[in-house]
């Protein structure tokens, strides 16, 4: 299917209501003309105009410029759906609940660090269980699960893991409200069981970087971000538990949504009514999952701390670690939005899109009120990420949702193709970057060039009036799964 889009503006396309049979709102993506060329080599145009079918959809349906084909939703997709008469949708969250990123400063200079990035890369690869199925050093009994469901980060914390004070710069303080335990399965918690504090798989990893260039010196100020300056990014999610939550719940709401009477142009967008008792199960368990994820990167977090002092021969305190911002990026919150000029409920499908509430909004931690809360856009292994922060306009146009990463260009079996008899990591060393994997194709299938610019897919952001950027930070190392 060939969607015509209407250009707004250099960085605003709209798919126009009609262009699928069904919608009820049009689709907007932030994109520019060089992007848009990647966005259309995929069905993921069509995925966005599909959401806008979904019932009870406000305003429209969203896409960042990292956007690409998704399971129903497109990943880098925001939509919106009335609390009280629209549909939620586990297609709009995806299979790794609340997948998200953290930024660990230190107080460490680049200098002080490179001479020791093997060794350092090494004790994080041999510190930090990686790959898919691997298994930390716990065996979550059904006690330790009702406490991870009900606090999340805070768990991990009272295990050791990190400082109380890390709850105050975790997006909604590590932990949702409303779970119910009892909407876990076993088939999920046994997934689960021994994965806490594991990196896994796929585009998962944790990368050495330091601060490469500052944009605005007032809002790194107080982000505590200077120049040369070493940071850890860590991006993971909820491991097999999230994925076997979404697989149970996409199965029970796909027979559940008949009985409601929904006519959707594609089966993976099985929705069911937000204040149903399927809604109500589905959301209760993904806070679960969500709640267990904030507790995995926890973990993750003081498993760094501790290899870092080990391979660099440092007290904790000439580290001088300290968490900058935990932000997920795959997950449905109900949130008040100013809808046609009223506050409206609405339930946020955010898949492959993050928070970026600006200056003032009190969802923003206090020490962040000033400026608005970080917002971390990982890129690939070989060039650059960035932190930035939204705009006042961002609550209006995207329900306070900015792009989450650079966003794949290649698929991981044509990335494997492209990249057949090289050696990637070979590759990245000769430009000074360090990486382990738990398998030589699952760094092929993560080589740079499988990735957008995330250079390009900020500026769309930043031109478009939505974000400011604040600082950008170059890999020097990395663990992948």
């Amino acid at each position: 299917m060939t969607i015509q889009l209407k250009k707004l503006d250099p960085y605003r396309y709209e798919i126009p209501i009609g262009s699928v049979p069904g919608m009820n709102v049009p689709g907007l993506i932030f994109s520019d003309s060089v992007l848009l060329k990647d966005i259309q080599n995929d069905q993921s145009i069509e995925q966005v105009a599909n959401t806008a079918c979904l019932p009870g959809i406000v305003k429209a349906a969203l896409a960042m410029p990292d956007i690409h084909c998704g399971y129903g939703f497109p990943i880098g997709g925001v939509v919106a759906t009335d609390a009280n008469h629209g549909a939620i949708s586990p297609g709009g969250v995806g299979f790794d609940i609340n997948c998200g990123v953290r930024l660990l400063k230190t107080a460490l200079s680049k200098q002080a660090v490179d001479a020791k990035m093997e060794s350092l890369i090494g004790m994080l690869f041999r510190d930090i269980p990686t790959g898919t199925g691997s298994f930390g050093d716990f065996s979550l009994t059904e006690s330790d699960y009702e406490k991870i469901f009900r606090t999340g980060a805070e768990w991990s914390i009272q295990q050791g893991f990190g400082r109380p004070e890390d709850l105050d710069t975790i997006e909604s303080n590590g932990c949702l409200d409303g779970v119910n335990p009892e909407k876990v399965s076993l088939r999920a918690r046994e997934r689960g069981k021994k994965q806490l504090g594991t990196l896994g798989s796929g585009n998962h990893f944790i990368e050495v970087q330091y601060v490469e260039t500052l944009y605005s010196k007032q809002i790194a100020s107080v982000f505590g971000l200077v120049e040369k300056q070493v940071v850890v990014m860590i991006h993971s999610g909820s491991r097999g538990l999230g994925h076997q939550v979404c697989t149970d719940y996409l199965k029970m709401i796909g027979q559940a949504s008949k009985q409601y009477g929904y006519r959707l142009p594609d089966r993976q967008l099985a929705c069911v009514p937000v204040n149903s008792d399927e809604g109500k199960d589905y959301l209760s368990a993904m806070n679960c999952a969500a709640n267990y994820a904030w507790a995995n990167r926890q973990c993750l977090m003081g498993r760094v701390e501790s290899a870092m002092v080990k391979a660099l021969d440092l007290s904790p305190e000439t580290l001088g670690a300290s968490l900058l911002y935990d932000i997920a990026h795959n997950i449905v919150k109900l949130e008040t939005h100013q809808i046609d000029g009223k506050p409206r409920k609405v339930a946020v499908h955010r898949k492959g899109a993050t928070r970026a509430f600006p200056a003032g909004h009190p969802d923003v931690p206090a020490v962040y009120q000033s400026t608005g809360h970080p917002v971390i856009v990982p890129g690939d292994m070989g060039r650059y990420s960035y932190v930035l922060v939204g705009n006042p306009s961002i609550m209006e146009e995207t329900f306070g949702s900015s792009c989450h990463g650079a966003g794949r260009v290649l698929s991981r079996s044509a990335a494997l193709r492209a990249t057949e008899g090289r050696s990637i990591i070979s590759e990245l060393k000769e430009i000074g970057v360090i990486v382990k994997g738990a398998t030589k194709s699952g760094i092929r299938e993560e080589a740079p060039e499988a990735y957008k610019d995330v250079a390009r897919v900020v500026e769309v952001m930043e031109k478009a009036g939505l974000v400011t950027k604040v600082a950008r930070l170059r890999p020097m190392g990395a663990i992948k799964g």
